[in-house]
């Protein structure tokens, strides 16, 4: 038995989930203190800030950030609320579908029957595991959006206090930024492991000794989080990304005005978009990653020894692993914010790399406390039918390679998007002889950048597997997510500090405190590609886990590629990312062509717009941008969520195992290719335009030719990296998950077709 009793582990995981509670709300507070309303009187102090030393108005310039800041949070909450309404219908009529292929598994029967993987043992009803299974869903779903949503407001909330706090020094925006995004990590975590164990506290008093069933219906939670994360993520990105392409192609390249100005029609949606796709979206997508990756170890660990020997503290390891990553965070978060202070724009990224490592040393040490304490010296997990004798210290490893695989994958992520190296200043370089030549140096640089992280994850699978069996590969994808808090941290600070620098850049604030703003805002976009890096890499590692689960849950022996079921499955699963790529990107451009023709349409009709002296029509352009995300996101959302149901029911599961292996091994490719292309591009451009080193200031300045070819990369690189690309990895994860669900109607009813030929 564990040292780690079943009374100290029902006490440790809430009370870890409450801390993490706590500290965000510790974090929102001080953040709150800075003042953003018309109470700051002309002559109080807040106004005697560096501005004036360069006369600009410092109550003014409030009163303005104040302005702009209600007027990104109304048209964020806008579309979100609007966003949701449509989500909602969508999780009543597939919670509805959830219950009618689970429960006809065994015609709706009340009796009881054998257990799947302990014949000689009685179980709770299929209708059971119908019912608790739409209940999880459900709870999942409702978790994701109240994950994204929470998000979107802190950050629309910090981003002009932000603003004001680069009037005192980068070191004080940085700080507010970066404890405004811990905010929402810390939310999102906590509140993500408490659901998760009430669910399972609350659903064990029905199951009593059944805990097969019990942590098979608890794989819907993940299904629940994903589904939502998919249609926030895609929604979102085409949101943001028809606004940011429409501003950039008319602003900047055509009426050579800077970014953000306030005479851009697009320039508001463009802010709002920041806050609805990369923090909503993204809040929603690693919350699913979190759930699934738990439900994927709990229904592995159910069927093994813990479940059997019905060990609470040894089966609730996965939450286990997780609240020890809370506090590690929680520790980490303040070497950022305490223990060491930002005084010049070099040392913004440095810092946000250290937290990184000093979050995955620190958890290191976490993990093997929790594998010597809550784990068995021994024991012995399912692998496909057969037992693997495990030792405790296997699981360590397990987690720990999935660890340190993501701090591989992030610092590889930012080797190739930070313009601090050289991957990113040969696309700047290559600006010189125009468009073409950066497309193309672009694209190498994406496709090259895959090649790190695909061998960082084919090890932690390796290893993983080796040790123990499909199990180990599931903790690993935990241990990748386990310091989700200090990842989303540092992610979040990314669109906060865009929001920042648009502001500022409206408010008509100082060269001065536009170029701190900046600065903050190219490290963001590097943070901002390293989540998604981590979001891919750990989705890979997830999807892997729930396509073992499904495997094993369908009854499947082998999987063998070369039966023709299998391989037809393969080639068209390979074929989906690029299918939904295609469909996403296209989405992106018919939204930009619509608001760049009425970018232009107001340029050329409103008297005075340019010369600055009448006001563009905002509310416009976001409603272009509303209306097409809300319409486009639905066929790709529908391509993701019907795959798994067609394949299983039509063709069976052994051609839905190859549909979910092909989507799985391409996917992750296109998505790290995309992202990273994405990053690069736009921080080659910023390169540019900050102008920092002598080679910079040779290929500058902002309106030349070659900025204006960096412009173009750009917006060709917005949709790969904030829509296509970090919605693959929802892809791959959610069909895998979303068969997992189906598992036992797919292994009673399906392969329709093969059946009638």
């Amino acid at each position: 038995m564990a040292l780690m009793g079943e009374t100290i582990t029902q006490i440790v995981i809430p009370v870890a989930a409450l801390i993490g509670m706590g500290f965000a709300l510790l974090q929102w507070f001080l953040v709150s203190m800075v003042k953003v309303s018309n109470d700051v009187s002309p002559g109080s102090n807040e106004s005697l800030l560096e501005d004036e030393e360069e006369n600009v108005d410092g109550h003014g310039a409030v009163i303005k950030c104040a302005e702009i800041q209600n007027a990104i949070s109304e048209g964020a909450t806008s579309f979100l609320f609007t966003e949701y309404k449509y989500l909602g219908i969508f999780m009543a009529v597939f919670g509805a579908i959830i219950f009618i292929f689970l429960g006809s598994v065994k015609g709706f029967s009340t009796e009881s029957e054998p257990c799947t993987y302990s014949k000689d043992r009685f179980c709770k009803p299929a209708l059971a595991n119908a019912v608790f299974s739409t209940i999880a869903f459900l709870l999942g779903a409702l978790t994701s959006v109240l994950s994204g949503f929470l998000g979107m407001k802190i950050a629309t909330y910090a981003n002009a206090r932000t603003t004001l706090e680069a009037r005192k020094g980068v070191g004080k925006a940085f700080i507010t930024a970066f404890r405004s995004g811990a905010v929402m990590g810390f939310l999102l975590a906590a509140s993500g492991l408490l659901v998760l164990y009430i669910s399972i506290n609350l659903f064990g008093i029905y199951y009593g000794d059944d805990w097969e069933g019990l942590y098979e219906s608890i794989t819907g939670y993940g299904l629940g989080g994903s589904s939502m994360a998919l249609f926030g993520r895609v929604g979102g990105g085409i949101y943001t990304k028809a606004a940011d392409v429409g501003a950039d192609l008319v602003g900047k390249v055509e009426r050579n005005i800077p970014e953000d100005d306030p005479r851009n029609p697009a320039v508001i949606a463009d802010n709002v978009g920041d806050n609805v796709g990369d923090i909503a979206g993204m809040g929603s997508d690693l919350f699913g990653s979190y759930a699934e990756s738990s439900c994927a170890a709990l229904f592995v660990a159910s069927i093994s020894s813990f479940g059997i020997n019905h060990d609470f503290s040894a089966m609730s390891y996965p939450l286990i692993v997780s609240s020890m990553g809370i506090v590690v965070c929680l520790l980490t978060t303040l070497f950022a914010t305490d223990f060491f202070e930002i005084k010049t724009v070099e040392q913004i990224e440095p810092s946000l790399k250290r937290q990184l490592l000093i979050s995955t040393i620190l958890m290191t040490v976490g993990i093997a406390i929790v594998s010597y304490i809550a784990l068995p010296t021994s024991f012995t997990l399912y692998n496909f039918g057969a037992e693997k004798s495990v030792k405790n210290w296997h699981l360590f490893f397990c987690v720990a390679i999935g660890l340190w695989a993501g701090l591989i994958i992030g610092y590889t992520t930012e080797y190739y998007t930070s313009n601090a190296y050289s991957p990113v200043q040969d696309v700047a370089d290559s600006c010189r002889t125009g468009a073409a030549t950066n497309v193309i140096f672009g694209l190498a640089l994406g496709y090259k950048s895959v090649i790190i992280p695909i061998f960082a994850i084919a090890v932690a699978i390796y290893v993983s597997f080796s040790l123990a069996a499909i199990y180990g590969i599931a903790v690993s994808a935990l241990g990748m997510l386990s310091t989700i808090a200090t990842g989303l941290a540092i992610d979040a600070y990314g669109p906060i500090s865009d929001n920042a620098g648009g502001i500022a850049e409206m408010a008509g604030m100082s060269h001065k405190i536009r170029e701190r703003t900046d600065a903050l805002d190219a490290a963001g976009n590097t943070t901002a590609a390293i989540g998604k890096g981590f979001a891919i890499g750990s989705a890979a590692l997830v999807s892997l886990a729930l396509f073992g689960a499904f495997v094993s849950r369908a009854g499947i022996k082998t999987v063998d590629v070369l039966t023709p079921k299998v391989f037809i499955g393969l080639l068209v699963g390979a074929m989906l990312p690029y299918w939904f790529s295609a469909m996403t990107m296209k989405s992106v451009g018919s939204a930009a062509l619509k608001m760049v023709e009425e970018v232009r349409r107001q340029f050329n009709t409103i008297p005075g717009l340019m010369e600055g002296r009448a006001k563009p029509d905002y509310a416009t352009c976001v409603k272009i941008s509303t209306d097409a995300s809300l319409k486009e996101m639905i066929p790709p959302g529908a391509l993701v969520m019907l795959t798994p149901l067609i394949a299983g029911t039509f063709f069976g599961v052994e051609t839905l195992a190859g549909v979910l292996a092909g989507s799985l091994i391409s996917g992750v490719q296109v998505a790290i290719s995309a992202s990273n292309t994405g990053g690069a591009w736009d921080n080659a451009k910023k390169y540019i335009e900050a102008g920092v080193s002598e080679h910079a200031r040779s290929l500058g300045p902002k309106g030349s030719d070659c900025h204006k070819a960096a412009v173009i990369g750009d917006t060709i690189g917005d949709p790969l990296k904030d829509t296509s690309g970090p919605s693959l990895n929802i892809l791959i994860k959610l069909m895998a998950v979303e068969s997992l669900v189906f598992a036992p109607f797919f292994a009673a009813h399906g392969g329709l077709l093969f059946k009638w030929l």
